[in-house]
């Protein structure tokens, strides 16, 4: 009796063991390597590399450091790989060393590089934006300060005529004139970046750009048409979107980088992100927010640390039915499959960890055991996991 309850217990002990170890053995196609489809376009897995200037073009034109850039995320297994901030004029760059579509050089300049991240099945995506009042600055390394005009600065325009921060260049308030122009730009550098091969477009409307600055009542005071009211700060987004629209094709995805919040009293918040994602989720032409804050006025306060934007994406998608995509300070592959496996946003988008590991998506593939991610061959015998 003693021996036969024994060996059932070690039975039962054995059975239990397997049992526990099934229930923590990973999915073999956890949900950050699932692919996700916007329109026409499939990305083969949720990472999306961020668009970050990098300061070191000329007369707006990439270069092989830009070319080296891009590529290695793509070869890195990144299911988005997205330009920096491409500028629609001269007068709408950060620097005088960021990147500019407003001419067919530029274009084929970049086409070479859409081409290559193509070629590693990734998906090549282009931000467009315009400065507004913070452009005409120098490089992060250099400072960041306003250029002076005898050192090479121009003038800055934006919503209203109030600077940036003190010490920095009153801007001129855009006219009826000025706003058609860059909508007028916008729509040609939307049709150089089709031309050039790229398959998902971004607005830059975050970051205290002069998207942000039409949408901020902070750097917002006109009294026209284009600034007081909700409805009327919004305008110049919607004329942005609908620009893009008129010559990017139906079966390409259109995203929006937005700044959920000022984090300043008396800014954009959240509530107004909630009530633009519902309009823009109605109106249909716009398939994600890419929902990050601040930038629009040196007095904000933000309270930093790992994943600390994701709350934004999961309410505006909750609440709105808007694709989002979440970033800021996700590092961890468990932190992203969190994000997604949660609900909280459709991609997880990376800045810093792309920066420091060209091959992120390939070791978090490794460490959540996905079956759905292969290493380039060139570097395979590189693969210790």
């Amino acid at each position: 009796m003693s021996d036969e309850r024994g060996e059932r217990g070690t039975t039962d002990s054995r059975t239990s063991g397997e049992n526990n170890r099934r229930i923590l053995r990973r999915d073999p196609h956890p949900h950050l390597f699932r692919p996700v489809t916007f329109r026409g376009v499939t990305a083969r897995n949720r990472i999306m590399l961020s668009p970050m200037c990098q300061y070191s073009g000329s007369d707006g034109l990439a270069n092989d450091w830009h070319f080296m850039h891009l590529g290695a995320r793509a070869a890195g297994g990144a299911g988005i790989v997205f330009t920096e901030a491409v500028h629609l004029q001269p007068r709408g760059r950060i620097t005088p060393h960021c990147l500019g579509l407003w001419n067919d050089e530029q274009r084929d300049r970049l086409a070479r590089i859409a081409g290559f991240i193509d070629e590693r099945d990734a998906v090549a995506g282009i931000q467009l934006g315009h400065a507004g009042r913070k452009a005409s600055v120098g490089r992060p390394w250099e400072g960041s300060r306003p250029i002076p005009p005898e050192q090479g600065g121009w003038p800055v325009v934006s919503a209203s005529g109030l600077p940036y921060a003190e010490g920095w260049p009153v801007p001129r308030a855009m006219n009826d004139r000025d706003i058609a122009d860059a909508l007028e730009s916008l729509a040609a550098a939307t049709r150089r970046a089709r031309e050039a091969g790229f398959r998902i477009l971004e607005l830059h409307g975050a970051h205290g750009y002069l998207i942000h600055q039409f949408l901020s009542p902070l750097s917002n005071q006109r009294g026209d048409g284009y600034g007081g009211s909700f409805d009327n700060r919004i305008r110049f987004l919607l004329e942005s979107v609908e620009a893009v629209r008129s010559e990017w094709p139906a079966e390409l995805p259109l995203f929006l980088r937005l700044s959920v919040t000022d984090w300043v009293e008396g800014g954009w918040d959240e509530r107004q992100s909630l009530r633009l994602a519902r309009e823009l989720a109605a109106r249909g032409e716009v398939d994600l927010i890419d929902c990050s804050s601040g930038g629009n006025d040196p007095r904000q306060r933000i309270p930093v640390h790992p994943g600390y934007q994701i709350p934004f994406a999961r309410r505006l998608r909750a609440s709105a039915g808007m694709p989002t995509g979440a970033v800021g300070l996700i590092h961890s592959a468990d932190l992203a499959e969190s994000v997604i496996a949660n609900g909280d946003a459709d991609l997880v988008i990376l800045g810093r960890a792309l920066l420091a590991d060209p091959v992120w998506p390939l070791r978090a593939a490794a460490t959540l055991k996905t079956e759905d991610a292969d290493w380039p061959v060139q570097y395979e015998r590189s693969n210790i996991f």
